[in-house]
């Protein structure tokens, strides 16, 4: 037997569930009840529009606080209700009484907020009995008085009240009297209706802005506007790098403003700070699910009537419309870049350090906006400046004379194919003496001297597979050594070899390993530190793991330059070796050793490959060969 029947949903279960389901924080009874009194008198406004009630005064929201009788009083000059409609929107919680006036008046539903009686019955988090006084403006109403105590039962009765409108009369809980504060209250006006369109006055003086700089034409607001609402969103936090007016209607309706704050330090990237309104109301400021990742630590506001005023952040997750507004916003931080770069060059310039971690993590975390921006990614750049003067080739140059180029524009300009680099620099100190050796013969490094940039150079090797990075002080080709013929000395050794062997035998490492090139050009230097590709980057990764610096490799290369003087002295002072009884070792073959040794310090001093621990030994060192050169000087 099958027994058929209808559920039952029992009204005294509606208030442990407002309380504790529908809002999660009690102070939102503020924003729902100012939020009813502005699409009352929004109301009131289209229907004296439709000639169905009197002209509507100017709207007005007053909150007063009566803390003798422990009472908050929000009023409004809005379309006010008739008994019978107090019966239909407050009684009847679930009836959206917005619904049934837009079928009624054929309006955008932009500016009704919405459920009533759903906001209303908030109110009941923090009061223990609630009066609504109220008269409709539309006809010779009666007004009426409508109270509750927090259970099913109400009462409802005829009262006065002198103008169309409504009054919220909330008696408190002794648990919420905080509510009695003016700062208390003041701080959550501005929090939630800081830009409702309509003045809200709170013990008589104005509380909110009521004038939202994201409404307006962005050609009708100047750079002081942008900047000083910035200011009053975020005071003490210093002028933006830039901003982005947001607007949109289709396929739904977004607004905002967006701004690139001055980053200061990792925390910024952790904590976001993009103000999500929904029709001018304050809904939160954790968009995490509205806005991509990278765009997390951008700060602003964002209204969009689509996102409602309450919904659990799942929901919002698997929101398809919350997930295009962030692609759409993606799309303009695309265009913004482009549009700064082709039009104000130097500008974008002096502002990418600042902004390009965002785009760079934006770039490696969502391939379409890496389709979008990849044109737009600059880097600083160094060049011999006199074969840059005589090219004319550098794509973006700043007013202080720096140079910045697109990896596109930098393959352009290098006829890089599969069998060329990318040279890049991580550390101009470090990695000075090769960056000077690439430079100086006329070659272009790209600067990636930033935290991302340890992740953003292999991201674009796997993104252009046809090209090979390399870090400056990985390797130097033939171009760098001198064309002449090598000196082979009496026993039939050549000079290379002699160096060779002299160094490795000094520094005593099987780990090190000792080439000997004559460098072109006079700022060569004596000996570099030279780390493959591929054995780094292992390095790195260990390090990394490890949790420490990755420090110098033990294996590495050790470039000795033949052409330099302190070289030719070095293979000088070998080839004088004098053998003196009762010594293990000859004089100068010991100066020639301490010499090497030193040689090879200050190559790695130059990359920051001498410890802490080892600069006592280093100075110590470098006292004795010193003093020992000295002593022969005199």
């Amino acid at each position: 037997m099958i027994e058929e029947g209808q559920i039952q949903i029992h009204t005294e279960n509606i208030f442990p569930i407002i309380k504790k389901a529908v809002y999660s924080d009690h102070e939102i009874f503020l924003r729902e009840l100012v939020s009813n009194s502005v699409d009352a008198i929004n109301k009131r406004r289209m229907a004296s529009i439709a000639g169905d009630c009197d002209e509507s005064p100017t709207g007005k929201v007053t909150i007063k606080i009566d803390s003798e009788n422990k009472r908050l009083i929000f009023s409004d000059n809005g379309i006010g209700m008739t008994a019978e409609e107090v019966k239909r929107y407050i009684n009847q919680v679930a009836f959206s009484s917005a619904e049934e006036f837009l079928e009624k008046y054929k309006q955008s539903e932009e500016g009704i907020i919405g459920h009533f009686g759903l906001g209303f019955y908030s109110s009941f988090m923090v009061a223990k009995n609630v009066e609504l006084i109220t008269k409709s403006s539309i006809g010779n109403s009666q007004a009426v008085k409508w109270s509750c105590n927090g259970s099913p039962k109400f009462s409802l009765e005829d009262t006065s009240r002198s103008e169309a409108g409504t009054d919220v009369i909330l008696y408190l809980l002794e648990e919420e009297e905080e509510y009695l504060e003016p700062t208390r209250i003041k701080s959550l006006v501005n929090k939630y209706c800081d830009f409702m369109q309509v003045e809200v006055y709170l013990e008589g003086e104005l509380a909110n802005k009521s004038n939202p700089l994201w409404k307006r034409s962005p050609s009708d607001i100047s750079d002081k506007e942008y900047i000083d609402f910035y200011n009053y969103l975020y005071p003490f936090q210093g002028e933006p790098l830039l901003w982005i007016h947001l607007n949109t209607d289709f396929p739904y309706s977004l607004q905002g403003i967006l701004y690139f704050p001055k980053l200061t330090g990792r925390a910024d990237w952790e904590k976001g700070e993009i103000k999500l309104y929904s029709n001018q109301v304050f809904v939160s400021d954790s968009i995490k699910e509205v806005v991509p990742r990278y765009l997390i630590s951008l700060k602003g506001i964002i209204d969009s009537p689509d996102i409602p005023l309450n919904v659990s952040r799942s929901a919002l997750q698997t929101d398809r419309r919350v997930k295009s507004i962030g692609n759409f916003i993606s799309k303009k931080i695309a265009d913004k870049m482009k549009t700064l770069k082709e039009e104000k060059p130097s500008f974008y310039c002096e502002l990418w350090d600042s902004i390009g971690p965002y785009i760079k993590i934006g770039a490696m975390e969502d391939e379409k906006f890496a389709e979008q921006i990849e044109r737009s990614i600059i880097f600083p750049t160094k060049r011999n400046k006199e074969t840059e003067q005589e090219s004319n080739e550098a794509e973006l140059v700043t007013d202080n004379g720096s140079t910045y180029t697109s990896l596109n524009k930098y393959i352009e300009k290098a006829k890089v194919d599969n069998s060329e680099k990318v040279l890049y620099c991580t550390d101009e100190i470090s990695q000075s003496a090769a960056l000077s050796l690439w430079t100086s013969q006329g070659n272009e490094v790209l600067m990636a001297e930033t935290v991302i940039d340890a992740q953003f150079i292999p991201w674009l090797e796997d993104r252009h597979q046809n090209l090979m990075f390399q870090r400056v002080d990985a390797e130097l080709d033939q171009n760098f050594q001198e064309d002449k013929k090598e000196i082979i000395d009496k026993d039939g050794e050549k000079e290379s070899e002699v160096l060779r062997d002299l160094i490795k035998s000094a520094l005593g490492s099987e780990k090190i390993t000792v080439q000997v090139q004559s460098l072109k050009g006079s700022q060569a230097p004596p000996a570099i530190i030279l780390l493959p590709e591929q054995m780094r980057r292992i390095n790195d990764i260990g390090a990394l793991m490890d949790q420490r610096l990755p420090g110098l490799p033990d294996n590495h290369v050790l470039l000795v330059n033949s052409a330099h003087q302190l070289v030719q002295g070095l293979i000088k002072l070998k080839s004088g070796t004098v053998i003196i009884d009762g010594l293990e070792s000859s004089p100068t073959s010991s100066l020639a050793d301490a010499l090497a040794v030193h040689m090879y310090d200050m190559a790695r001093l130059s990359v920051g490959g001498l410890e802490p621990k080892e600069i006592d030994a280093f100075q110590s060192r470098t006292s004795t060969l010193m003093t020992e050169l000295l002593q022969k000087g005199l």
